[in-house]
């Protein structure tokens, strides 16, 4: 693959293989936080490079140096991606995996919020520090649902709105890798400003948040545009209720 063109379909066309579905052009751009054009014009082979490879790099997985310039491993190391999480997710904490051979705990980081941004990726975080900024997760669960850490963060669930599924105080775990809309699954969304946990509705066309409490003031809220910025979805849900 000798041109940026090869391999940015091919990376795309790997992403949708591990994913087990499709992976659009407007997939990839909602996710690296550009315009569906600008992926366009680099699949096209119009436009030859991008200001945003890193991001683009880092929403398919692999290494920048790779799918700017064909170097080295196509998928990086977990300190590369890091790396590339850092930089899509200013202020997230590096995640912390114990070298021992017998480690039951991987550290991902928890936040206490998402703030809307005028940057690439359109939120910035700010940790949780009441639990010094990481959430332990087990890590043969990790292996066994093959999720890569690395795409993790922490929330703790605010308010009524998703009870008696998902409780205030509840800690839920979002995976930043899997931002693909499935009719009423559960979603971590940074709604005009504010993270919040909802579940996603398709109806007539447009995508609803939804919440899980049938009381009347928990209305649904379309979700469309910048004021609706998908984060990832949640995967594991932690609570004191039985």
């Amino acid at each position: 693959m000798k041109t940026l063109q090869e391999r940015l379909l091919w990376a795309r066309a790997q992403k949708a293989d591990q994913l087990g579905s499709e992976f659009t052009q407007q997939d990839l751009a909602n996710r690296a936080g550009v315009t569906q054009g600008s992926i366009a014009h680099l699949e096209s082979g119009r436009t030859k490079t991008s200001r945003s490879l890193t991001k683009i790099a880092g929403a398919l997985g692999v290494s920048t140096e790779w799918l700017a310039d064909g170097k080295g491993d196509p998928f990086p190391s977990a300190e590369s991606t890091a790396t590339a999480i850092a930089a899509q997710f200013p202020g997230v904490m590096q995640v912390r995996v114990s070298s021992d051979e017998n480690r039951t705990h991987t550290a991902i980081p928890k936040v206490s919020a998402f703030k809307l941004s005028a940057g690439v990726t359109g939120f910035q975080i700010e940790l949780d520090h009441r639990d010094g900024g990481t959430w332990d997760l087990p890590t043969r669960w990790l292996e066994r649902k093959q999720l890569n850490p690395s795409f993790l963060i922490a929330i703790e669930v605010k308010g009524e709105s998703m009870e008696p599924n998902l409780y205030a105080g509840d800690v839920v775990t979002i995976n930043t890798a899997d931002t693909r809309l499935v009719n009423g699954e559960v979603y971590a969304v940074n709604y005009e400003g504010e993270a919040v946990v909802k579940r996603l509705i398709r109806e007539g066309g447009q995508w609803y948040l939804s919440s899980d409490n049938t009381a009347p003031r928990f209305i649904r809220q379309v979700c469309r545009g910048a004021d609706c910025i998908v984060i990832g979805k949640i995967v594991r849900r932690e609570t004191d209720y039985i």
